[in-house]
């Protein structure tokens, strides 16, 4: 297997008011090139934590493993390496609050996604060269909203807000896109655009795609793979046409109402009868 991603024993604990909270225990996963992989699980399955272990914002445990990307160590040993910032440039993560600046343009927001390659002064004084001007505008092209290029962050709906943080994503050359819950703030239209809009990008740019999220049959339908979570540990990884509402509640047991089916007719697609499971809040 062509590994892109590769954790090993990967652990993570808390600590909180003398207590210990162990987040991560023990997971070891290995994503292929091109893999559309779903991270499902419960609140408090702690995937947003492994994400951020991914692109190195969270710190794993001393002694508790590495994540490597593309054969690289992102972090080994409860230590991160001197290059991680070049690292994170192979990694778009979109987070489920779109992080734009409402009083900027969109094109500039775009623009921030390079802004770790360059230094304070042109930072600050947006000194952004004509080249990667066009490489903005070809990410918002991307996802469908070049025409709000100059138009200010503010004025987008939810969904195009999140679309920009997909662009600027695009902009630094990722060929990992991360993606923690990021249609949980979003309307069920919104939602399958942003959805689709990433899914296709990773087919066109052969991006390897990773997403936690809750609703199951949107991972049914968009992604291949399934990664499933509970307290911190792997309880299930395979083909997500194989998660079954028996597998499920199996796997998480009274957190199965935390689980989104969205709809009714989502949850008779996986032959659960009870109306119960329909709507979760």
């Amino acid at each position: 297997m062509n590994s892109v991603l590769k954790i090993e024993d990967a652990s993570k604990t808390f600590f909180s008011n003398g207590k210990k909270n162990r987040a991560l225990c023990n997971v070891s996963i290995d994503v292929a090139a091109g893999e559309r992989v779903s991270l499902l699980g419960a609140s408090g399955s702690e995937k947003s934590t492994l994400i951020r272990a991914i692109c190195g914002l969270e710190v794993l445990d001393k002694g508790s493993g590495e994540i490597l990307i593309y054969g690289r160590q992102m972090q080994s040993n409860g230590h991160l390496p001197k290059n991680v910032r070049q690292m994170r440039n192979e990694i778009g993560t979109i987070f489920q609050q779109f992080n734009l600046v409402n009083q900027l343009d969109v094109i500039t927001n775009v623009l921030i996604g390079i802004c770790p390659q360059k230094s304070v002064a042109e930072i600050i004084f947006r000194r952004f060269s004509l080249e990667e001007k066009a490489k903005a505008l070809d990410a918002l092209e991307k996802v469908g909203l070049i025409d709000f290029a100059y138009q200010r962050a503010s004025n987008l709906s939810g969904g195009q807000q999140q679309r920009v943080a997909i662009a600027r994503a695009l902009i630094k050359g990722a060929k990992i896109l991360l993606a923690d819950e990021p249609v949980a703030s979003l309307d069920p239209e919104s939602s399958r655009k942003v959805m689709e809009t990433m899914v296709n990008l990773s087919e066109k740019l052969d991006l390897t795609f990773i997403t936690s999220l809750h609703q199951i049959p949107v991972a049914r339908k968009y992604c291949e793979r399934t990664i499933a979570l509970n307290k911190g540990v792997v309880v299930f990884d395979g083909p997500t046409k194989a998660l079954t509402a028996d597998i499920l509640a199996n796997l998480y047991g009274s957190n199965l109402d935390d689980l989104d089916f969205d709809d009714f007719s989502s949850v008779q697609e996986l032959g659960v009868s009870e109306p119960k499971l329909a709507l979760v809040q």
